[in-house]
């Protein structure tokens, strides 16, 4: 994710469900037409279309958006790398998130299992 020092340069993301592509231009420091380009590259961009072809973007696009601008022009990563770099990242995520799921399971079919085991 970006680092502290670099969370002080852009403007906190304000509570809103929804964000135009004009209010995350200004939000993460980056012109429409990149948002648009990075759109194309990056699957895990997917603003929500709505009349007119209209961008509405999320809490959690604008965060993307940060990250993928922070490996891009703060890391000197290419938009390969950056790519690359993302897609680990999501496994990683997925990863920790099974292993927690996992570790709840064994933990309630122990209890299961010890349960089963004091009953007569």
């Amino acid at each position: 994710m970006l680092e502290p020092s670099h969370n002080d340069e852009l403007p906190p993301i304000p509570g809103k469900r929804y964000f135009t592509i004009g209010e995350v231009s200004e939000l993460c420091n980056v012109k429409p037409h990149v948002l648009r380009y990075w759109e194309q590259e990056f699957f895990q961009l997917k603003p929500v279309k709505r009349r007119g072809n209209r961008r509405y973007y999320q809490r959690q696009d604008v965060l993307i958006i940060r990250q993928i601008r922070n490996l891009l022009y703060d890391q000197g990563f290419t938009i390969g790398g950056a790519r690359q770099r993302l897609t680990s990242d999501d496994v990683k995520d997925e990863t920790k998130q099974s292993q927690q799921l996992i570790r709840q399971i064994l933990t309630e079919l122990e209890d299961v299992l010890s349960a089963l085991k004091s009953q007569p």
